[in-house]
């Protein structure tokens, strides 16, 4: 079997694959023999099949299958050992039914669309814009405020507030405001409902200066917007029943349960932020200051990445593509794909197309690697995340590294990972390898700027 290639153009390849029956023939032999050996022929005793019998049942499939076979790994090893870098797969330049009658050798050509060639410069002459986010006191404020609601106590209180959670009996009323008695009945004696929670405005403001002791007419279906679970759980019955209740009902309070700030004592700070981390007001503040300061890296680190890809296509994206390659491979592998649509589809996959090429060749000047310590430090920092949600911010090393292990184990999940991990060394290596005009601004300035890129 014999292999060569023609380049057409800068960055389109025509492979030729020139197949004699030898190539073959031993290999369909053996397949027919295998075939006799193992499949129940009718008319047959398995394993005592006449070669020319497999040939005559199965020689145009088996050849057929082998050959295909063939080609297609003579193909991929010709593009591996001569490193021909491809984009997607070599497209068939015809797609022909074979004719063994007729001819024992055949000619196959394949159109290949080749990556163009690239010298991405990078180095300190190189100028990327980075904004900063300004921590205002104002954010530092909004966040103790948070915290010391979080870690804050429940205790009684003699008057409703907007956060406060309220007890009593619930019992349904009539179309007349009164209280329906009897069997069928819905009656609670220990209910409790968060107005804060509510869905309509109208509701919550029934509760605004309540008393214990006060009864309030309100309407649970109007509270979540009739949804079942929200109403049997709050009247204590089964969803059916409240299927279709649109009833007024009398809340009479027992009890208010308000929110009480925790104090800034040592105790506060070391449930923020873990023992002895902070030990007074200013470091307390400072820390949260820091907290927040990480927590908008990530929005500057975004930014980044799309200012340094707008910075590389503008200056590396006008590289010729092999488009006409490009739309064959493409129509050839999704099936909603066909001639009047695939110029639009092209149009849209090709800035991305052409990043991946700039990435790929930066990432190969920069000596960017993965490595398994890598991937672990990036799940740590996913799970100190997903802790945090639920207000968990001061987990040990030993427990996020435990639960990264676990995600990395995820097959599924993994590989998504690794893609990630690879964009943030990347996007760190080209920090290092340029000169970044840093500025920093107001949060509202950044929003402004990060829509215009």
């Amino acid at each position: 079997m014999n292999v060569t290639m023609q380049k057409t153009d800068a960055v389109s390849a025509r492979l030729t694959v020139n197949v004699e029956e030898n190539d073959y023939k031993d290999t369909v032999v053996k397949k027919l023999k295998e075939i006799g050996r193992t499949h129940q022929i009718p008319g047959f005793r398995k394993g005592h099949v006449a070669i020319a019998d497999l040939h005559r049942r199965f020689g145009a499939d088996v050849t057929s299958d082998v050959i295909n076979h063939d080609v297609f790994e003579a193909v991929m090893k010709y593009i591996d050992d001569n490193k021909l870098n491809v984009l997607g797969q070599p497209v068939p330049v015809e797609v022909k039914a074979l004719d063994f009658k007729k001819e024992k050798d055949f000619t196959f050509e394949y159109d290949m669309a080749l990556a163009p060639e690239l010298d991405v410069k990078i180095d300190k002459d190189e100028h990327i814009p980075y904004y900063t986010i300004e921590v205002t006191d104002e954010m530092v404020d909004e966040q103790d405020k948070a915290f010391r609601k979080r870690f804050g106590a429940q205790v009684p209180g003699e008057e409703f507030e907007d956060d406060a959670l309220v007890k009593g009996a619930i019992e349904q009323l009539d179309e007349n405001g009164n209280v329906i008695e009897g069997e069928g009945a819905i009656q609670v004696t220990n209910g409790i409902v968060a107005p804060m929670y509510f869905k309509s405005d109208d509701q919550k403001d029934l509760f605004k200066g309540a008393k214990v002791g006060d009864k309030i007419t309100f309407n649970p279906w109007m509270t979540c917007n009739g949804d079942p679970t929200e109403m049997s759980s709050m009247l204590q019955v089964d969803k059916a029943k409240v299927a279709d209740l649109h009833n007024d009902f009398r809340f009479t309070i027992s009890e208010i349960i308000v929110v009480r700030p925790a104090e800034l004592n040592q105790e506060f700070f070391d449930q923020v932020f873990g023992k002895d981390k902070v030990s007074d007001e200013a470091g307390y503040r400072n820390a949260i200051r820091e907290m927040i300061a990480g927590e908008l890296k990530q929005n500057s680190e975004m930014v980044f990445r799309m200012s340094a890809r707008k910075y590389f296509l503008e200056k590396y994206g006008s590289m010729e593509l092999p488009a006409a390659i490009l739309k064959k491979w493409l129509i050839m592998r999704n099936e909603g794909l066909n001639d009047s649509n695939i110029d639009e589809e092209y149009g849209r996959m090709e800035p991305d197309l052409k990043w991946q090429l700039v990435k790929e060749n930066i990432a190969q000047k920069l000596e960017v690697k993965i490595e398994e310590s890598d991937l672990i430090d990036m799940a740590k920092g996913i799970a100190a995340r997903q802790f945090a949600q639920y207000g968990m911010t001061n987990i040990d090393d030993e427990t996020l590294t435990n639960y990264a292990k676990n995600i990395l184990a995820d097959k599924n999940y993994r590989p998504r990972l690794v893609e990630q991990c690879g964009d943030f060394k990347l996007f760190q290596s080209i920090e290092n390898g340029v000169t970044l005009d840093c500025e920093t601004v107001s949060l509202d300035k950044f929003k402004e700027i990060a829509s215009t890129i």
